[in-house]
């Protein structure tokens, strides 16, 4: 994998999810970073925020929270993964920051997909 690889953050709590997200966003050339909670996906960020973030809304620490950092100082794309679909859920994420909602169970086809237009939308805000 070349070093100018899109770098992708996957922050869940959940090991398995973490892990297919992670090999999805692998196979459709992402380098990814992962995290099973908020504080270390704050931490792994450091002065340089991924091109993507799919976060888990609610790990420990909060996906939200992530998020909104993230937003402060990037226009990264960002995917938020819940089993949570309501209407308010939503709203929040969306106030947080982020560019597309994923309800909990996805098919890892379309999640890559969403992300993958999420970042279209992020490179074109940023160009």
């Amino acid at each position: 994998m070349s070093s100018d690889a899109r770098v992708a953050l996957v922050a869940d709590d959940d090991a398995e999810i973490r892990a297919l997200v992670s090999l999805r966003l692998q196979r459709a050339g992402y380098r990814v970073v992962e995290a099973g909670d908020a504080d270390t996906a704050i931490r792994m960020i450091g002065d340089r925020a991924p091109d993507v973030a799919v976060l888990d809304v609610m790990m420990p620490g909060g996906g939200l929270e992530v998020a909104a950092r993230l937003r402060e100082h990037s226009e990264c794309a960002i995917v938020m993964l819940s089993a949570l679909g309501g209407a308010g859920d939503l709203r929040r994420a969306y106030d947080a920051g982020a560019d597309d909602y994923v309800v909990k169970p996805f098919d890892a086809r379309d999640l890559v997909e969403r992300v993958e237009r999420a970042r279209r939308g992020s490179d074109a805000r940023t160009h």
